[in-house]
């Protein structure tokens, strides 16, 4: 039996999706995993694609792996954020392609007939793998995947002691737990992130009988009682600036945390947090500013 599968959330009027398709987004929470998906197991595919280049191959041929003989692929994606690329990938999937534009994005049917051509190769490289300048598993679509971000190498380098039970909110693949975990103060550390694959490789990565893996969107606190909350929250959703984001995990942090406890947060020097800072915890100070960025601390 085959069945309707949607990757991400795509734009109602452009490509709608009926009740009941099988969500297989890692940002979405409670979704099946694309990887997951028998082969053949889909009449239909729609994708939200991403914009960087390997996940967006990587869900693509994952799709094509999917979809049934004589099963539809759509995929869509703003012109400047992949849309414009669309049509030509799948073609190297052996694919033959109808492509159209409607408001801003474009959008690009496909026929499954016949073997499609490097879908392994594109899986691979877009599929889990050990990134040696980090020397921790990661993934292509997950924030940073390949690299130290600057916000995060700011916030690791400033000396801290933290003591007793905390969260990595944003956690990613765990660069940050590994290091806040070398205390042996800390008891407990839960590492939330709302990316399946960043949680997948993060487990991975740390090791310690103190270490917890939540997948949860931040907006809502998972727990409260901690004694210290670090993170670097995002500031994107959906492909679009949401500066709103890292003022709510600010106040989720603040829900988390007992009377006493310590944030640390590290942003962009243009983002207001002190502001919420200011609503939301008895003391607040600047620990560090440079290349662009700050590091914030808040005491409750």
């Amino acid at each position: 039996m085959t069945a309707e599968v949607v990757y991400g959330l795509p734009p109602p009027a452009l490509a709608p999706i009926p009740a009941g398709a099988i969500q297989t987004s890692p940002l979405v929470i409670g979704g099946t995993p694309i990887e997951a998906l028998a082969h053949g197991a889909s009449s239909r595919f729609t994708i939200l694609a991403p914009p960087g280049t390997l996940e967006r191959r990587y869900v693509l041929a994952h799709a094509l792996r999917g979809l049934a003989s004589g099963g539809e692929l759509v995929a869509l994606a703003p012109k400047f954020r992949g849309g414009a690329r669309l049509a030509a990938e799948l073609t190297a999937f052996g694919c033959e392609v109808r492509e159209r534009a409607k408001a801003h994005h474009r959008i690009c049917r496909v026929k499954r007939s016949g073997a499609a051509v490097g879908l392994e190769a594109a899986i691979q490289a877009g599929g889990p793998q050990w990134v040696q300048g980090l020397g921790l598993w990661s993934q292509p679509g997950v924030f940073s995947w390949d690299r130290i971000d600057p916000g995060t190498a700011l916030l690791m380098a400033q000396p801290w002691s933290p003591k007793g039970s905390g969260a990595d909110l944003g956690c990613g693949v765990g660069l940050l737990a590994r290091q806040i975990l070398a205390a042996e103060a800390v008891t407990s550390l839960r590492l939330i992130d709302i990316d399946a694959r960043a949680i997948a490789a993060a487990r991975r990565n740390i090791i310690d009988p103190r270490a917890s893996f939540l997948q949860r969107d931040l907006r809502r606190p998972p727990v409260n009682g901690l004694d210290f909350v670090v993170m670097n929250p995002p500031f994107h959703e959906g492909g679009a600036e949401d500066w709103r984001l890292g003022g709510q995990f600010v106040e989720t942090a603040a829900a988390m945390l007992r009377p006493g406890g310590i944030l640390r947060v590290v942003a962009n020097v243009a983002l207001a947090y002190e502001v919420t800072l200011a609503a939301t915890f008895a003391q607040v100070r600047s620990i560090a500013r440079e290349g662009g960025y700050k590091v914030l601390e808040g005491v409750k």
